[in-house]
């Protein structure tokens, strides 16, 4: 089971903060840095305010070596797929082919009522969406030279160079995520390099990965050509009063913890992270809220991932 560390920005992080997250994440053998994409906090007063999620990955494209950079997820609604298209290539060239994409519909109104950002009903951000995977893939693996179209409901484009392209052969991995049962394991099943499940029993994980796998099934895929992946808080102590300590510093609670996330000690997380491999999970997204507890990744390389290799 591969390890991501997988941050939330918005609670409240300057750009030095992810970047000193970052380089522990590289210089302990995670396998990625992830950030989320939002622009307003869920909680407490978010200072210094947020961070773009795209900017930041562009420094840290320049500032890492080996880690993956992605997001978990970026935001539908905050971007037009065809610039969006054009500045996740940018980053891949930049991090030498290090970057994968993790899109969602949207899903916070609250933040796009504090900065302005349209946010239409359920169905029509659905309907975005899924022209929006359309229109990047389209732009990414169109040949070059060659032009792109596209005549959809919501966005259209006439003679694109579809430039520039992505570094990586294969080109940039595409992770779609979520709970739905019908239309989300579609589009995972036409459009995903990754399925991600966010915040779920192990249990919901299996059941989730196994509506993927059918809808790979139905429409001709191979199912083992996803990857299959969690995301789960980490809050790791190497005894009780360690564990304590990392609870409050998040505004956690530490047995709420142990039933919903990655917690306790080390022994306890590996058997954790071990029923989400049984589930099927082959990676997780462990998120990390306290970004200014370095020791705590530290902790976790050294006595819980080498449990998983």
């Amino acid at each position: 089971m591969q390890l991501r560390i997988f941050t939330e920005p918005q609670m409240g992080a300057t750009y030095d903060d992810l970047l000193a997250v970052a380089r522990r994440t590289e210089e302990t053998g995670f396998d990625a840095f992830f950030r989320s994409d939002h622009y307003l906090t869920m909680g407490g007063d978010g200072l210094p305010g947020p961070t773009d999620a795209w900017i930041t990955l562009a420094g840290l494209a320049r500032e890492t070596s080996r880690v993956r950079l992605g997001t978990l997820m970026t935001a539908g609604t905050f971007r037009l797929p065809g610039p969006l298209a054009i500045s996740v290539a940018q980053v891949d060239r930049m991090s030498g082919g290090r970057v994968e994409l993790g899109i969602g519909l949207g899903w916070f109104e609250q933040e796009h009522s504090a900065y302005g950002i349209p946010f239409p009903p359920l169905g029509e951000r659905f309907d975005r969406y899924e022209e929006q995977l359309a229109v990047i893939t389209g732009l990414w693996n169109t040949p070059l030279g060659e032009s792109f179209d596209f005549d959809g409901r919501h966005y259209q484009l006439a003679g694109s160079p579809a430039l520039p392209k992505p570094v990586q052969d294969g080109g940039i991995p595409v992770l779609i995520g979520g709970r739905g049962k019908q239309r989300t394991p579609r589009l995972a099943a036409r459009y995903a390099a990754e399925f991600n499940v966010p915040f779920m029993a192990a249990e919901e994980n299996a059941r989730l990965f196994a509506g993927v796998r059918e809808a790979c099934e139905e429409t001709g895929r191979d199912p083992s050509s996803l990857v299959y992946s969690s995301a789960l808080v980490v809050c790791v102590g190497k005894d009780e009063a360690e564990l304590a300590r990392r609870a409050a510093a998040i505004g956690r609670d530490v047995d709420e913890l142990r039933r919903h996330g990655v917690a306790g000690t080390p022994a306890e997380a590996v058997d954790v992270l071990g029923r989400y491999a049984e589930a099927g999970a082959q990676r997780v997204y462990l998120q990390v809220l306290d970004l200014a507890d370095l020791d705590h990744l530290d902790l976790v390389a050294g006595e819980v991932a080498p449990q998983l290799r």
